[in-house]
């Protein structure tokens, strides 16, 4: 049975935390409710406790908190939220209240917001290929049903644009089970939630999508939760509702930055850059939440965009989001500047468990041969235009000459991909094959002579 305790004994208030003092049997993560003198009322939840204060952080701002006409009332129970597969459709902000001006909403059932770790040896092995429309995610990088896997941008460049082309185009391949996309804007702008929810409803995405948005002017201590809501949501779909969910978290940089606020505020020891030193494991809180359960008929993917401060792969919030997932994207700025959407950098990118996802009766057969030699080549076509930009390009061999064609040809046309555009993966390895065929059949040693035979397009293309 759960009891309600009020207490009046403010000590301090310091940015986004409130110290109450004797305060009895408060647990952590204990829901607290703050009254304001003028009758307001925000939420709060208690992240340190001993036996003559507890520390109290709050869901909002703590302007007009007064210590001595100020009540704490500790509820006794965790912060959870309500969930329904009626949620779907719908956006709400990032205290799981709802942004739109539809009706209200009639939860099935409550569930704690931390969600519960899954046990080791009921995990399943991922294996079933997400297809997202994306050339450059699906031929090179493939997307597997159950894995998370990060999306490296930096400032200024479209990770948007992709996310909200993904949240448009995403099925798993070849069944008719339900899927659905929550996406959580965290610290997003204004202009970017209006972006995100007005294509989601002109494309029809919204249909199948839980929206959460969190604003940048909204307190950054809500940033804390705002994923956290939107993973429980995708696990009462995926689990209880056997659906397969897609989680997109955009950006995991905002919450990591109100992460290192909120230890600021409690006067921790720093580590790298500023950032708590747990900030590794409240990562993988969230991370490890994606996955597939034995028994269980949904699944949970990730994707998570995590912008770089400066460019910089070794920040720690990419470093630490490398360790913690399977696998990374990169967005290119060299690519942005050729005009070239969407500009993932295939030679930066790697998809662990690509291999688990493709292949006969998931994707094609010659799918990881085709891969392996797109990759290749390209790599070639980069060292012969920096070999160019020092000899000029009337120096470079023949062989070199033909790889400098195709590296053009494999950036403008298996790259390059209008914003509406969904490629199946079967065209998207057919553009492959005719892209390989600029090559010498020599040359092509990445793939299987039965595929070469049967796919190997000679002087078809010009």
């Amino acid at each position: 049975m759960k009891f309600e305790v009020e207490y009046s004994t403010i000590e301090s208030v310091a940015g986004p935390l409130v110290v109450v003092g004797k305060v009895k049997n408060a647990q952590y993560n204990e829901i607290v409710r703050i009254k304001l003198p003028t009758g307001e009322e925000r939420l709060g939840q208690v992240l340190e406790t001993s036996d003559k204060f507890a520390v109290v952080q709050v869901f909002g701002p703590t302007q007009g908190i007064n210590i001595d006409k100020t009540t704490v009332s500790f509820l006794g129970e965790t912060f959870n939220m309500g969930v329904s597969e009626n949620m779907l459709g719908r956006v709400f902000d990032g205290q799981g209240r709802l942004r739109d001006s539809s009706t209200g909403i009639v939860y099935s059932t409550r569930r704690d917001i931390n969600g519960e770790p899954i046990n080791p040896a009921a995990r399943g092995m991922p294996s079933d290929f997400i297809e997202t429309g994306v050339s450059s995610i699906d031929g090179l990088n493939t997307l597997v049903r159950g894995q998370k896997l990060p999306l490296f941008s930096g400032s200024g460049l479209p990770h948007n644009q992709l996310v909200a082309q993904i949240t448009r185009q995403a099925a798993v391949k070849g069944t008719g089970e339900g899927f659905a996309v929550v996406f959580a804007g965290i610290g997003i702008t204004y202009d970017d939630a209006t972006y995100f929810t007005n294509e989601f409803k002109k494309t029809g995405a919204l249909k199948r999508t839980v929206a959460f948005i969190n604003l940048a002017d909204d307190p950054s201590i809500e940033r804390i939760i705002t994923p956290r809501l939107a993973l429980t949501t995708a696990e009462y779909l995926a689990y209880e509702k056997g659906m397969h969910v897609l989680v997109i978290l955009d950006d995991m940089t905002n919450y990591c930055e109100a992460l290192r606020e909120l230890s600021s505020a409690r006067e921790e020891v720093p580590g790298r850059r500023g950032y708590p030193g747990y900030m590794y494991t409240d990562l993988a809180s969230i991370y490890e939440r994606a996955g597939i359960i034995k028994g269980k008929k949904g699944s949970i993917t990730q994707l998570n965009v995590v912008t770089m401060p400066s460019d910089d792969v070794t920040h720690p919030i990419p470093d630490l989001t490398g360790y913690i997932t399977e696998g990374q994207m990169f967005l290119s700025r060299d690519l942005v500047n050729k005009s070239i959407y969407p500009p993932i950098q295939p030679l930066g990118s790697l998809s662990r468990l690509m291999n688990l996802g493709i292949g006969k009766e998931k994707t094609r057969e010659d799918h990881r041969g085709v891969a392996d030699q797109l990759y290749g080549a390209y790599a070639k076509a980069q060292d012969a235009k920096s070999l160019s930009a020092i000899v000029g390009a009337e120096a470079l061999s023949d062989s070199d000459k033909v790889y400098l064609k195709f590296g053009d040809e494999f950036e403008g046309r298996f790259l390059k991909q209008d914003f509406y555009e969904r490629r199946t993966i079967e065209k998207t390895l057919d553009i492959g094959w005719e892209l390989l065929s600029l090559l010498p059949e020599g040359e092509l040693t990445r793939v299987k002579k039965e595929f070469i035979a049967k796919y190997y397009k000679k002087k078809e293309t010009k």
